[in-house]
């Protein structure tokens, strides 16, 4: 006899079988909507089945409802719907499906059903989406979704790497600052054996794992835990020269490359079949070691060697050229130190000046001197003049590039190179060539192997004003070259032209926003009425400017909007963006809007069953205010069902609230959206009034 769903009973020797259980982990890879609500959707096909399930949700907010071992002992089989890595080493022996999260909120019934034949888990430790890839089901075709995993990967790499930088640039900043000095034959030295010396060293190593880290975890994101070895491996073998003649490692570039080599080997070597013996070892002991074998000696015989030679001529060259013009080979340098931050280039280069203060010539020093804070001045400086382009935590990197920046430690910019290679690339060799140029015109020359400001206000550089005029320019070149490419990028995947664009930093709502949710029969050229303006119906609806809230009172009647006029997704949250205005909680709707879309980039808000709800961490509003709206034809989302969206929320939080608040705000939504007859009544509802007394049942 078989259960409900045809999963065979187990235990209960007393003659009458017990309830089929099964067990569930949701967990999606950007927020907790979708992750809640396909544990809703599958906890009620489970009740509709007959059969027992415990739903863990693994969202940003952290863990809920946690499986514990008597749960996993007394199931009969686990569904993992999960857009993310998920650790399976707890459900050795039972039977597992596993796929992404939008099966679990479209297909409950079909994933219950296929527990009984699926097969059993044999203890190892990791998993995703049950796709191919880490880029989720149906990943391995086209060339948009394999540049997608790349550069997920890529983005994965980067933000485990920022920490690094930052805790040990700031470090040897701080250490060089308060315990350093200028020594015509070390640099910036600090005496051996003291407190400062101590703390230097711990930044040291900060920056020592950071170059592994990235490629790491770039591994990592590709071929999951069995990836992470070779991933890191190969970073510390791409970064250490002496492994292969170099004088200079390959730096981070090489730690991307080496990171994306060990992803993808390792994904070839899982399809490799083997005895079923061998199979429980293969991620733990066999994948790693012949990963980090064969990358090791690949780079080592294959790509390290290369590498010393072009360098070691590139040295011979720049020799070659101490004869010739100082401001062209004053560009020549700042194009060579800014091309890589600590890379084999910049090294290159910041060698041949270091190797010419013995010999009496200090200028060459001088103009790798001023060009080595540029690339992480400018980096700084790009997030403060046009904050938008960037996310919290780039901007946050951008504060600790800058005071690394002080102290001449290029690093500092390598976050914003690694993530946007095409645009902060050319922007930081752009700065460093004038910086190198204007410091070799005007003759600067530096004493130490060092450079930055510091090296100035220490009394190690001659000719100090030029040298502020050359970092100064060089920077104020790098910070409004990046920010034209990014927005210049972003213009373009929007298909938008620079020409179309819009002013950023507005404060007041535009035209159209004002006009949002005009009644029925009224021409283009009447103007709107309060009901208009606060989105609630003129017909028998709640007067304007009520105080009726919901959620918390960030949703009120003055949010609400039973009609929606946009077609497409942008202008959709351009209109509610427009209404959240109408609180007066909106400092900048053009900022709100941005951030808005630079979310939906990261991956749809459309929920599936009509829904999307749009959010925005960012500090253009004041306090968290939420919207409704509700689209009669509904706008086309990307929603995981197919479906166009027709009830819209928004949430906008500042960032000092873009914690458990905003969180919290997205698991009430979704947990009673859920529902299915809680959105039917919602779309009937005639007027905004009737919206509320709906919506009011959220808690």
């Amino acid at each position: 006899m078989t259960s409900p769903a045809g999963i065979p009973p187990t235990g209960g020797g007393t003659g009458e079988q017990r309830r089929s259980r099964l067990l569930a982990v949701t967990a999606c890879p950007t927020g907790i909507a979708h992750t809640y609500m396909a544990a809703e959707k599958l906890a009620q096909a489970a009740e509709r089945l007959g059969i027992d399930m415990k739903v863990e949700t693994q969202g940003s907010i952290g863990s809920e409802n946690v499986l514990t071992d008597n749960d996993v002992n007394t199931a009969d089989g686990v569904i993992v719907a999960a857009d993310k890595d998920v650790d399976l080493s707890r459900f050795a022996g039972k039977r597992i499906v596993k796929v992404g999260v939008a099966e679990g909120i479209h297909h409950p019934e079909r994933l219950i059903e296929q527990v009984r034949t699926a097969p059993v888990h044999g203890g190892g430790p990791q998993a995703g989406s049950g796709a191919a890839g880490p880029g989720g089901a149906g990943s391995g075709g086209s060339g948009g979704k394999e540049r997608g995993i790349a550069y997920k990967a890529l983005m994965n790499g980067v933000s485990y790497m920022i920490p690094f930088v930052v805790v040990g640039g700031l470090l040897i900043a701080i250490s060089l600052s308060l315990g350093g000095h200028t020594d015509p034959s070390g640099g910036l030295v600090i005496p051996k054996g003291s407190f400062w010396m101590d703390v230097n060293n711990i930044g040291v190593i900060g920056f020592q794992l950071m170059v592994p880290i990235l490629s790491g975890y770039i591994a990592y994101a590709i071929g999951d835990r069995p990836a992470l070895v070779p991933g890191m491996i190969g970073g510390w073998i791409a970064n250490t020269g002496s492994l292969y003649d170099s004088e200079a490692g390959a730096g981070f570039i090489g730690a991307i490359v080496t990171g994306f080599l060990a992803g993808y080997l390792v994904l070839w070597i899982k399809k490799v079949e083997v005895p079923k013996f061998v199979r429980p070892i293969m991620p733990i002991i066999v994948i790693p070691i012949v990963a980090t074998t064969a990358l090791g000696l690949f780079f080592i015989y294959v790509i390290g060697k290369p590498i010393s030679w072009v360098f070691e001529h590139l040295t011979d060259w720049l020799g070659g050229m101490t004869g010739t013009s100082a401001v062209l080979l004053g560009a020549i340098l700042g194009l060579m130190i800014a091309f890589d931050m600590g890379g084999p280039v910049n090294k290159t280069a910041f060698l041949f000046g270091a190797g010419l203060i013995a010999t009496g010539n200090q200028e060459v020093m001088g103009m790798c001197a001023a060009a080595i804070p540029v690339m992480p001045l400018g980096q700084g400086v790009s997030t403060l003049i046009r904050r938008r382009l960037y996310t919290e935590q780039e901007r946050e990197t951008g504060l600790a590039s800058l005071f690394m920046g002080l102290f001449g430690i290029s690093e500092g910019a390598i976050p914003f190179a690694a993530a946007r290679p095409a645009q902060v690339i050319p922007a930081n060799m752009l700065g460093g060539a004038v910086a190198g140029a204007v410091a070799g015109l005007a003759g600067v020359e530096d004493a130490v192997p060092h450079g930055g400001p510091i090296v100035a206000v220490l009394g190690a550089v001659s000719g100090v004003p030029m040298f502020f005029v050359a970092v100064v320019l060089g920077t104020a070149v790098t910070a409004l070259t990046t920010v034209a490419l990014i927005d210049v990028g972003e213009r373009r995947r929007k298909g938008q032209s620079p020409a179309g664009a819009t002013t950023g930093g507005s404060t007041a709502p535009r035209p159209e926003f004002a006009l949002v949710g005009a009644g029925a029969g009224t021409g283009a050229a009447a103007a709107p009425s309060a009901a208009a303006v606060t989105g609630i119906d003129t017909g028998g609806s709640a007067e304007s400017g009520s105080d009726d809230e919901v959620l918390s009172g960030y949703l009120t009647a003055r949010t609400v909007q039973v009609r929606l006029d946009a077609v497409d997704k942008e202008a959709a949250i351009r209109e509610l963006a427009g209404l959240l205005a109408a609180t007066g909680k909106v400092a900048d709707v053009d900022e709100l809007v941005a951030t808005a879309l630079r979310r939906e980039e990261q991956g749809t808000t459309g929920l599936g069953e009509e829904i999307a709800i749009p959010h925005a961490k960012t500090d253009a509003v004041t306090a968290p205010v939420v919207g409704f709206a509700r689209s009669a034809e509904g706008v086309e989302w990307g929603s995981l069902d197919g479906t166009k969206a027709r009830l819209i929320f928004m949430i906008s939080v500042p960032e000092a609230a873009a914690g458990d608040e905003h969180l919290r705000i997205l698991a009430l939504l979704s947990r009673k959206l859920v529902d299915a007859e809680f959105r039917e009544r919602l779309l009937a509802a005639p007027d905004g009034t009737a919206v509320l007394d709906v919506l009011r049942e959220i808690r």
